[in-house]
């Protein structure tokens, strides 16, 4: 049995991307599954359940709750 390469995407993201949701709006299409939404703000990163992209936050740290 052949393995399979992982590839390991990685997205940073800022307050204009926030709520963050995967996929995102330049997703394309044929790659999609359903939306999720992300608290990556308050984690710093969060990696996507579905896709396993990896989001990291380069934005202002959160001073709410």
């Amino acid at each position: 049995m052949a393995a399979t390469a992982r590839t390991e995407h990685r997205v940073e993201v800022g307050d204009a991307d926030l709520p963050l949701r995967c996929p995102t709006p330049r997703t394309p299409v044929w790659c999609s599954h359903p939306r999720v939404f992300l608290d990556v703000a308050r984690a710093g990163e969060v990696r996507c359940p579905y896709c396993g992209t990896m989001y990291v936050y380069r934005g202002k740290a959160s001073t709410g709750h």
